[in-house]
């Protein structure tokens, strides 16, 4: 009945989250489906904020520093530090 979350894309686990909302709030869904519905959104809720986390600790700042020399040197920061 349901594909595989792990394999979906953010764009598509977050499309078919959407329309678990949207079916349950205009009473599409049987209630004796409601439970397997409310439990499947829950994983893909799940699924998007893994990827999204995954997504943020991959982003870096990049910083420019004077070094002891006067040259100038590129380091990162991780997306946690950046202010």
């Amino acid at each position: 009945m349901f594909e595989d979350i792990q394999k979906l894309s953010f764009e598509e686990a977050l499309a078919e989250l959407e329309s678990i909302i949207h079916k349950m709030e205009s009473g599409e869904i049987k209630l004796s489906d409601s439970v397997a519905f409310y439990e499947r959104g829950m994983k893909l809720k799940t699924h998007c904020e893994e990827i999204l986390k995954s997504a943020q600790l991959k982003i870096e700042k990049i910083q420019l520093k004077s070094n002891e020399n006067g040259d100038v040197e590129m380091t990162t920061v991780p997306f946690d530090d950046v202010k």
